[in-house]
């Protein structure tokens, strides 16, 4: 697939950088690796509560399991 220059210059995609197609509907949607991950941050932040490490929980999980 091509991506117009002017698209790819406005997205700020360089050569190699990886996006993401999804189909909605009947569209397709490209999203550059940044905004992947921002709107999985966005969903994630729907369902952890504010002042929550999940980062944290998970290390301590570890750590119980080690022992």
């Amino acid at each position: 697939m091509v991506i117009p220059a002017e698209y790819r210059n406005k997205l700020g995609l360089k050569p190699g950088d990886y996006v993401l197609i999804v189909l909605e509907g009947d569209e397709l949607r490209l999203f550059t690796l940044r905004q992947s991950i921002r709107r999985i941050q966005e969903l994630v932040r729907q369902h952890v509560p504010e002042g929550v490490s999940l980062t944290d929980e998970l290390l301590e999980e570890r750590r119980q399991e080690a022992f």
